[in-house]
């Protein structure tokens, strides 16, 4: 491929996202194996060009095509598109399309794509100027019946079931996989989350800010509140699943957490949006009524409570939670953390999105915008799921039966843990006031395991796993000389 060629394809990248794009992101979005030089060197020219232009500084620079830019990639762009996929007023589908086979999986660079899901992204990356405009249609989440309508095959979630679950795993409470493998999930879902959506962050600087809990870098404040929102977030979804469901309280929670410092608006968190937005990079518009978006909010939750298969509700939720677009922002981030719920409900391996990278996530999401059409997000959603429950692959064969006991008194084994780092308690203060409180709250058959269970965890106590108790990073620092005091 010429370098012209590879330079408009770098434009191209570079168009569809209306914040720009930084050389990391761009790395990863193009898939070639070049390295950063020659990225810079081909930005560079871009630069020379007047095709781009370049914003902000050091980590924080992104690239921006330029008006120049975007009517010579219009000028030069083949006219060959299906009106009848790109019309507003295209005929509807009367129902989401079932498949018969399971898209293939590849070990490149993002999924392998079946023909269909190929021709849909050549689609959707046509300039935005050759794609008209499309709005909410109703009828795309009114088609889908649970339990009957099957965005994933049969073969497809069989597969996904058996890398995902064992029959140990199924057998266990609600919560109890996510909480083994707690720590791994929270750095690999918060980084690759938070990279979908634009982080400069790199993976040790997301592990460093996430044992800090703060950041003095003040370029990138709006980056480390949502990547510690997204800490958080996890943590409301593994700490006690069986109390969450597929309802108002967790879903409006969910965003709030996600949200939090991030809205001009502090009461739009957690809160379904009454205002118009504009969705960058595509030319779909949601709807703007703010009785639609509730009732629409309603009946997809109301949907995905009642699908029994958790691959396929999670997978449900990534489609039509960004499609009705029902907070001011933030819908994404929340339709990819709520499609953990129904996995760690029934204990199978969550979704992190390692691997996935930003490009292959955009297109399938613009299939769903501007076309309604979820094979290209279900082929990246499949290779997306085999990655992740791969990653936390040999922590499931580690694991062993749960003690019922610790089971039963979960919370308060936390509890009693936290109370004594709060509290700054040596060991000799520590066994003392376990005691006392297990004389006045344990069953008396329970005791002395209950009181063994809290010390080991207690012994086993470390920075990196003070999350699962609620302890922060500044409590554990200060506790910590008295705790190992002689």
């Amino acid at each position: 491929m010429s370098d012209t060629i590879k330079d408009r394809k770098l434009a191209q990248f570079i168009s569809a996202e209306p914040r720009g794009m930084g050389i990391e992101m761009l790395m990863q979005s193009v898939g070639e194996e070049s390295s950063r030089r020659t990225m810079q060197r081909r930005l560079d020219e871009l630069l020379r060009l007047g095709w781009l232009e370049r914003r902000g500084k050091a980590r924080a620079t992104r690239y921006h095509l330029t008006e120049p830019g975007r009517t010579t990639l219009l000028r030069e762009q083949p006219r060959h598109l299906e009106p009848s996929l790109l019309c507003e007023d295209s005929p509807p589908m009367t129902a989401p399309q079932r498949a018969d086979a399971v898209p293939e999986f590849g070990q490149s660079v993002g999924p392998e794509l079946g023909e269909e899901s190929k021709r849909l992204r050549d689609i959707i990356r046509q300039p935005q100027a050759l794609r008209k405009v499309c709005r909410y249609r109703r009828e795309f989440l009114d088609a889908y019946q649970p339990d009957k309508t099957a965005y994933l095959p049969e073969t497809l979630r069989k597969h996904l079931h058996g890398i995902g679950q064992s029959e140990h795993m199924a057998a266990m409470p609600a919560g109890t996989y996510a909480r083994h493998v707690l720590d791994r999930l929270i750095i690999d879902l918060t980084w690759n989350s938070s990279r979908l959506e634009g982080s400069t962050y790199s993976l040790l600087e997301t592990d460093h800010l996430l044992a800090l809990g703060k950041s003095d870098d003040p370029v990138r404040f709006l980056e480390m509140q949502m990547i510690l929102n997204h800490k958080a977030a996890i943590e409301f979804l593994v700490e006690s699943p069986d109390e969450l469901g597929f309802n108002r309280y967790t879903f409006l929670n969910l965003h709030a957490i996600l949200s939090d410092g991030l809205l001009k608006n502090a009461k739009s968190e957690g809160a379904l949006r009454t205002i118009p937005v504009g969705v960058g990079g595509t030319v779909y518009h949601p709807t703007n009524q703010p009785a639609l978006i509730e009732e629409c909010f309603d009946l997809i939750l109301r949907k995905a409570a009642v699908i029994s298969d958790p691959l396929e509700c999670a997978f449900f939720l990534m489609v039509h939670l960004p499609y009705l677009q029902p907070f001011e922002d933030g819908n994404k981030r929340t339709s990819r953390l709520s499609a953990n719920l129904p996995l760690i409900q029934k204990n199978m391996s969550p979704l992190s999105f390692v691997d996935v990278p930003v490009r292959d996530y955009t297109d399938g999401i613009l299939a769903v915008y501007e076309l309604n059409r979820i094979e290209l997000l279900r082929d990246l959603f499949a290779w997306a799921y085999e990655r992740s429950a791969g990653r936390y692959a040999s922590i499931r064969q580690e694991m062993s039966d749960p003690d019922p006991l610790h089971v039963r008194y979960r919370m308060e084994v936390k509890d009693r843990i936290r109370d004594v780092v709060v509290n700054r308690m040596g060991k000799m203060t520590a066994a003392e006031a376990l005691r006392r409180w297990t004389l006045q709250n344990v069953t008396a058959s329970d005791r002395a395991h209950f009181i063994e269970i809290v010390e080991e965890r207690l012994l086993d106590l470390n920075e990196g796993s003070i999350a699962r108790v609620r302890v922060r990073p500044s409590e554990f620092a200060a506790w910590w000389p008295v705790w190992t005091k002689r």
